[in-house]
């Protein structure tokens, strides 16, 4: 018994009580999923933690790569799984390290098993001592230039060096499903994304205004949906097409209350989607003040269309905070290609800020968008995007 592995540590989940078992297991589904198509011998799950014992051929740099999109892990780290024999642990912390740059040095022994003969401080201490030995470096507890951990859980004796970050969170597919409405934007990727961090299994819908638009925002869509996708790793997209419904609104309703109006018929067709998807709630890129349609006022007219609740986590942010977030997870430079947004086509140059219920719904009473809202629905054109299938090792 002596293998190469990376030793995965989650947090949020070691909180959850009676159902952390469910909890875990989602968590291993999801590492599974994100290591498609890689070598790997197995996971094991220990007590606050999983192990993954790794085949000699697995690319270290692929494995980083996929685990560190996973939502629940709190770091990972590249080591080796031997006996909880001394001398082996000794030679096996030894080697770990002797191939770093450093000053000093740490060993970090933790317990999850009390009955090893060593408390964690004598542990660290033979160790400690030996590596010294080895290398002549001083110890330093407070601000080592390295460290080795050793974990005694299971049957093994965990020795790992460098840790690196995970994502934390929580694992998708734990907190239900929801739709998001997605944008070819910078602002609702995010909110996705952010969605997904809190373990909520994702749908999408697009709208798009072809042929009065061109297909650039269905394709930024998609782009999105993919880096997206390796955080959830397989979504179902609905593509609505929308220019109807916005001609019978342009012909027919008070040229301010246009965007409006669009949102509300919106929120009304991602309704019908969470219904087909089973979804219990819906998500939106909205921030508060950002533009006219979103004053407190507007978006409390456009949420009442629906009782599903509407989650929007970009409420609070500001612009700047918004584009650092899409830049770190990938977006941000395709939000920014060029596209036609089937919203932003038909804006007035003056729309209403401070809008009231009744007048959307006077507005509404005077168009004739059934038929239409049946057929948009009826015209949905339905993708599937799995990250696996467009992944080598």
């Amino acid at each position: 018994m002596n293998f190469k592995c990376v030793v995965i540590h989650y947090g949020e989940i070691a909180l959850k009580g009676k159902n952390r078992n469910y909890f875990e297991k989602k968590l291993k589904d999801n590492i599974k999923k994100a290591l498609h198509g890689i070598p790997i011998e197995r996971l094991e799950r220990l007590r606050g933690r999983f192990v993954l014992h790794l085949d000699n051929e697995a690319n270290e740099e692929t494995i980083k790569s996929r685990l560190a999109h996973v939502f629940g892990i709190t770091y990972f780290s590249f080591g080796r799984a031997v006996p909880k024999e001394l001398e082996t642990i000794k030679a096996t912390a030894w080697s770990t390290l002797k191939d770093q740059e450093f000053d000093s040095f740490k060993i970090d022994s933790r317990r999850a098993q009390k009955e090893f003969p060593l408390s964690s401080m004598e542990l660290n201490k033979q160790v400690g001592a030996y590596v010294q030995e080895k290398c002549g470096k001083r110890v330093d507890l407070t601000n080592p230039g390295a460290t080795c951990v050793i974990e005694i859980a299971g049957p093994y004796a965990l020795v790992y060096g460098e840790r690196n970050p995970g994502l934390r969170g929580l694992p998708v597919g734990v907190s239900e499903q929801a739709v998001s409405l997605l944008s070819s934007g910078i602002d609702s990727p995010v909110a996705s994304y952010l969605m997904l961090k809190r373990g909520v299994n994702l749908s999408y819908v697009h709208f798009h205004s072809q042929p009065f638009t061109n297909k650039a925002s269905q394709e930024n869509a998609e782009k999105l949906i993919r880096v997206l996708n390796r955080y959830q790793i397989r979504s179902k997209v609905y593509f609505l097409p929308f220019i109807d419904i916005q001609k019978e609104i342009m012909a027919n309703a008070p040229v301010e209350l246009r965007v409006l109006l669009y949102r509300r018929y919106m929120v009304r067709l991602a309704e019908r989607v969470a219904r087909a998807e089973e979804a219990t709630a819906l998500v939106t890129g909205e921030n508060v003040g950002q533009v006219a349609s979103q004053t407190l006022s507007n978006i409390r007219v456009v949420a009442e269309v629906t009782n599903l609740p509407v989650l929007r986590p970009l409420a609070g942010f500001d612009k700047e905070e918004i584009v650092h977030k899409a830049r770190e997870i990938g977006t941000f430079e395709i939000s920014t290609e060029p596209y036609e947004d089937c919203c932003s086509l038909f804006v007035p140059p003056n729309p209403e800020t401070r809008s009231h219920p009744k007048a959307l719904r006077e507005a509404e009473d005077l168009l004739e968008v059934d038929e239409l809202m049946e057929k948009t629905f009826a015209e949905a054109e339905i993708k599937i995007f799995d990250y696996r299938k467009e992944q080598t090792t």
